[in-house]
Parts: C-alpha cells; structure tokens; sequence
C-alpha cells in the first residue's frame, strides 16, 4: 500500500485541526502505519471560504457523492456534525467498505448501535473516540486499558461549558448570566448555549460511556437529566461553607446488574478530584471492581485535541487494515438493560428552604423526614432579610429518591414553607 486515502467531511474547528494533526505528524503516521496518510477529498459548504488552514492540495468538494463514491478512499472521517443526514452519509460509506471515524456524539447517542450493526456487516470500523470528551482518551481507555475489569461505576464532568460557568460563578460571586455571557464572548459557549447548559449534550456523552462501560445499550431517553440555568450565587455561597464545590455531574452506576444515568448539577466535597476540575477542562472517574479509582483528565473539546483523539483513531483503522482485521472490534452488548427504580437510587441531598420564623416550624419539618426515615448530615438556619421568615440550609444522610420525592411533596404542601428555592444532589461527604 502505498498511500492511503482519507475523506474528510467537514473543515470547521475540528476538521481543520485533523488537517494540521495529518500534515504537520505525516512522519509519525508513516512510522506507525507504514506508509502515508493523505487526505484526498474534503467535503465543504462553501468552497469561496477563507480556510485558517491550508489544504495542502486536497480537492475541496460540496457534492458528498465524490467523496463515498471515490474508489481509492479507504477511510471517511466525519466532523461536521448533524443527525439524520450525516448518519444516512456514514451508513452509505459503510457500506461501500470505508472505514468511519467519528466526532459525533449527538449521533453515536442515539443510533450508535445501528451504525456499530451496519459495520460489523460490512468488515469496516467505526470509531468515535472523539465523540465523548475531545482529547481524553477515556473510550479506549475503557475498551482496551480496562477490558479485564469489571466497571461499577462512571462519574464525571463531560461538558466544558458549564464546567466553565460553574467555575467563575464560584470564583467570582457572579450571577450564571453574567458569566454566561462572558463565556459566549470567549467562545466558550455557543450562541445558543441550550445543549450544554441543559444538561443535554453531557446526557448524550453519558449515554455512550454507560452503554461501553457497562456493556449495555443505555440511550438517550434513559438519562435524567437536569441542567444548571436554575444555580444561583447563594446556592453555591452555601456550597462553600459546607464544604462542597458544584459541578454539573454525569453519573452512571451499576448495582446488581441495575444501572442509574444521570446528568445533574451535583455538590462534591472539595476533597473530591472532580472539585478541583476547573474551566472548560473535563474528566471522568472510573470505579472498577479491580482496578479501583482511575480518573482521566483533560481538555474536553478545542481544535487540536479533539481532532488528537480523531487521528488516534485513524492510526487504529489504518493498523487494521494493515493487519487484516478491520471490523472485528465492534462487540455487542453483554447484557441486557436494567434501569433502577427510584426506590433504588440513593444518594444524600442538598435543600435550600425559605420558611416562616416561628417555634414548631422546623420540629415540622423533620418529622417528615423522619416519617421516611431521613436524617440530617448537616443544617444550617439563618435569619431571612425578612423579619417574619428564616431560611434553612440542610444536608440529608442517604435517602433513596423514591423516598426524597415523596418529603418534598409533602414540604411544598407545608403552610410555613413559604419557598424550596434549590435541591442537589450530594456525592460524598465534606470535612466540614
């Protein structure tokens, strides 16, 4: 073989940062794989456009049937995002024998076993490395570095943008508009910033790392969700004094062969690794049965490392086809998906309540914990700028969320609680 040929589809901030990876490490490809790497064909929706990147004489293109129907094409790697039509192109290069790679984590969560299916069919690989947290490679790390292992659980913060609001309105004591509108000016968040501060995309990652790490098709619908556009200064003032730091956590535990995914804003004592993830950068926990804690950490989306994790890859699919092998690393899922009930799902919880300042109100309030059989971790109770009204800030033991929804009824049908202003979950517990 004396070149291989790569179709890109797309040239925007990924895509131009592959470009540079595959020219400027042509030497350590030639290395790795044996022979050049070039690519061929890139499929644009402009071609008048200035490019912060020079081609380097590949044919630029707007009809994407040049590129699928190229013959001497032997890998298709895709980054320009989209749903339905990219996924009708990558099934078509699929099945004309191309390999695919993948940065598309909206697609790879919702049909990402019916392309993995199509694949498997038609001897090509299909990678998506890159789909889940830019540069960090915890895909491979869970296919490949803890095949052995057994993963119980999967917790960490997989959305740089909120990462980077949550960390500036700590720092800073600003408001979640202010500093969402300063990471929309830095190009942290998009004009439309619904995905991210909605929880949604890191729902869609989540989707993804539960159904490799637990070896089950886990979908989108599957995911409670839940964003941070409702985080308030006060909430993460108290927070602080508590000792815990917020994060807006993906978390996918498995017990008994049931399994819980969930994206919510969540506190983490400070001593957590997680708390001291800051900015737009990521990183995921790992819980194996025999390995431990493991966490991988590092930036989450930008140019050049996602299109790192693209190429990786790439060299993967090219050392297979050199090797012959290509196709034979989809495996299907082992198990059969079991959600929890919500009587399954335990965790300890964050509450942020204002309510009248009289005698009696707060014995109220615990009989109905204790009704259900809930405890306190922690309570703070403060005067309220109204004189007539105090706020309470507590922090229950282990309370399943069956039993957590069930007191929150009945505190919102208290006469004396005059608002539930915030509720979180809580990881762990604080040295304070």
């Amino acid at each position: 073989m004396e070149v291989i040929s790569i179709g890109l589809l797309g040239l925007g901030t990924v895509g131009s940062g592959v470009v540079k990876i595959i020219e400027n490490h042509q030497d350590k490809l030639i290395h790795q794989v044996g022979c050049p790497v070039k690519i061929k064909k890139i499929l644009v929706q402009d071609l008048n456009k200035e490019r912060a990147v020079d081609t380097n004489g590949s044919k630029l293109t707007t009809n994407v049937e040049e590129i699928l129907n190229d013959p001497e094409i032997d890998v298709i790697i895709e980054v320009i995002g989209g749903i339905e039509k990219t996924k009708g192109y990558l099934i078509e290069a699929l099945k004309r024998k191309k390999h695919v790679v993948t940065a598309n984590k909206d697609l790879m969560a919702l049909y990402g076993p019916e392309l993995l299916e199509v694949a498997s069919e038609n001897n090509c690989d299909l990678f998506y490395e890159a789909s889940v947290a830019g540069g960090i490679p915890i895909l491979r790390g869970l296919i490949d570095g803890l095949a052995s292992d057994r993963i119980t659980k999967l917790m960490g913060i997989v959305n740089g943008t909120t990462n980077y609001i949550l960390t500036k309105m700590s720092q800073k004591g600003s408001s979640y508009e202010e500093v969402l509108k300063e990471a929309q000016d830095l190009g942290f968040a998009e004009s439309d910033p619904t995905a991210d501060v909605e929880g949604l995309d890191a729902a869609r990652k989540m989707a993804i790392l539960a159904s490799i790490g637990f070896s089950m098709n886990i979908g989108l619908d599957d995911v409670h969700v839940e964003g941070i556009t409702n985080i308030t200064e006060e909430d993460l003032e108290y927070a602080k004094q508590l000792g815990y730091t917020m994060k807006l956590i993906g978390i996918a535990d498995l017990e008994e062969e049931n399994v819980e995914v969930s994206v919510q804003p969540t506190l983490l004592p400070d001593s957590h690794p997680l708390s001291s993830v800051n900015n737009e950068y990521n990183a995921v926990y790992v819980y194996g049965e025999a390995v431990g804690e493991t966490m991988f950490y590092g930036p989450g989306a930008g140019s050049l490392p996602t299109a790192t994790a693209v190429v990786s890859d790439l060299v993967n699919v090219l050392k297979n086809m050199r090797l012959g092998v290509n196709g034979r690393s989809a495996i299907t899922p082992q198990f059969r998906k079991q959600l929890k009930e919500p009587q399954e799902i335990f965790s300890k919880y964050f509450l942020r309540m204002q309510v009248d300042d009289k005698i009696g109100v707060f014995a109220e309030i615990t009989s109905i914990f204790s009704e259900h059989g809930v405890s306190f971790e922690k309570i703070l109770q403060l005067p309220n700028k109204q004189k007539s009204q105090a706020e309470i800030v507590l922090v229950t033991h282990n309370a399943s969320l069956h039993d957590y929804e069930m007191i929150m009824e009945k505190l919102k049908q208290l006469k004396t609680v005059i608002e539930i202003n915030s509720s979180y979950r809580v990881e762990g517990s604080a040295n304070i």
